[in-house]
């Protein structure tokens, strides 16, 4: 419970409220030497209470709804990517290109399964298009690991070189990091309140975010994670795309439930985007920081055309610092921070048993905004959260407390089986098993009313 009112703590949750929550423990989900587990429980039950918070607040309730977080449905939604099956066949999470490679001092870990990235990254260590793994092996194993990722951003790909736990400590990115706040929490405005409308406490399932209009302008993973989240809690979540960046049909499957698709241009169609600014509660983005200031669309100029905004960020390595700009990943920060090697041997790196820092920080963005929402309801303010993954980073390797690992969370011990977990829905992408969601409030929803559908398929409008 500790790590889940630390969570509670850093999004401005009244304390008061931790009694509601109870957890199930499951020893041996998300084995790792870092102690993964607790950070997922205390994500998905920080999320889960921000909910009840919220629920509690429209229904009238003196006390919010008992939450309930079990071990096991946790590591399901946290492999969700993993054990989605469209029409029986299993899904593609990493391209040829996205792995590690030896370097003439190291190790070096690319991120290329978007067709650009890839693009870029061929570029960068100039061998043409076609180039096969073993022509990036060969000419990799001659290079330096930092080198390599120099010349790969500079390029606008994505290469990290494998840095350990000290390595990471000592740059000036990991001390900006370490300063922050696990969630920035930012008042924008004084906007007058904008009170949602009241819900039945009869009505089933409760759904605390009825009514709430989110934006979706975010990509892999964290962002969709909390979007997806906010779509099953009841909001009206409409996601938006650049006509010529599709997203990768797997991953848009699995992180779609809850949504619309649409595409939207936003240089040339800016009066349709002014039309959804106006009418929504929520702008969630997950791009690297700067990249839609040039649209209008930093927090302080979306609240000034719509006051009493909530804006919810989310990037890799944070806002600020020499990597402030730099686009990243879930894989890439592990292997920046230390945790790949943590988590690897003395022959090669390793990696978390789920992509956790995407996961756990997209159910806390979740939690950020619904917190927001019920701030809003008082005061009317509008308010900007931030989150970067390598802030989530920073608590699962320095900031949880005993973080020694349980024995029963060691490598290679046994996973408890996910079946329980998981559900099955008919929908335009085909038949889908999925991931049930961990975020589990009572008389709550216990899966998605709205299956994902084709990627851009919806119009840009508000129902």
């Amino acid at each position: 419970m500790t790590d889940i009112a630390y969570a509670w703590s850093a999004l401005g949750g009244d304390p008061a409220l931790i009694s509601r929550v109870t957890t199930v423990e499951r020893p041996g989900t998300l084995p790792s030497r870092l102690p993964v587990r607790r950070l997922a429980r205390a994500c998905a039950g920080a999320c889960a209470l921000a909910a009840a918070e919220l629920a509690a607040h429209r229904t009238g309730r003196g006390e919010a709804p008992e939450v309930r977080v079990d071990d096991g449905a946790v590591a399901a939604a946290f492999h969700s990517e993993r054990l989605l099956r469209m029409d029986g066949r299993a899904t593609v999470s990493f391209a040829p290109l996205s792995r590690f490679w030896r370097t003439a001092d190291g190790w070096v870990r690319t991120h290329a399964n978007y067709p650009h990235h890839r693009a870029r990254l061929l570029a960068a260590l100039g061998l043409p298009d076609g180039a096969a793994p073993e022509d990036v092996a060969a000419l990799l194993a001659d290079r330096t690991a930092v080198g390599t990722e120099e010349a790969v951003y500079g390029a606008g790909g994505l290469a990290v070189a494998l840095r350990t736990p000290e390595e990471w400590r000592a740059t000036e990115q990991a001390a900006e990091v370490a300063t922050r706040p696990l969630v920035e929490r930012v008042r924008l405005d004084a906007a007058p309140v904008r009170a949602l409308p009241p819900l039945d406490p009869a009505a089933a399932p409760l759904l605390p975010a009825a009514g709430v209009r989110v934006l979706d302008l975010t990509r892999v993973l964290a962002g969709p994670v909390a979007t997806r989240t906010l779509g099953l809690l009841g909001a009206d979540v409409l996601r938006l795309d650049a006509p010529w960046l599709p997203e990768l049909p797997d991953q848009h499957a699995d992180t779609g439930f809850g949504k619309r698709s649409a595409t939207l241009d936003l240089a040339a169609d800016r009066d349709t985007f002014e039309e959804l600014l106006s009418g929504a509660d929520v702008v969630v983005t997950g791009y690297r920081p700067g990249a839609l200031d040039r649209f209008g669309l930093s927090p302080e100029a979306l609240a000034e055309r719509q006051p009493g905004l909530v804006v919810a960020q989310v990037s890799a390595w944070g806002a600020y610092g020499p990597w402030g700009e730099r686009r990243g990943f879930d894989s890439l920060v592990q292997v920046a921070t230390g945790v790949a090697v943590t988590e690897g041997s003395s022959e090669e790196p390793g990696a978390l048993p789920a992509q956790a820092l995407d996961h756990g920080t997209g159910y806390l963005l979740a939690a950020a905004v619904l917190r927001a929402l019920t701030e809003r309801s008082y005061d009317g303010g509008g308010r900007a959260v931030r989150l970067a993954l390598a802030r989530t980073a920073h608590w699962l390797t320095d900031g949880m407390p005993g973080d020694a690992p349980e024995t029963d969370d060691t490598p290679g011990a046994p996973h408890v089986a996910p079946d329980a977990w998981l559900a099955e829905a008919d929908g335009p992408l085909g038949r889908l098993r999925h991931a049930l969601s961990p975020v589990n409030l009572a008389g709550g929803p216990t899966d998605w009313s709205r299956p994902p559908a084709p990627w851009g398929s919806d119009r840009p409008v508000w129902p």
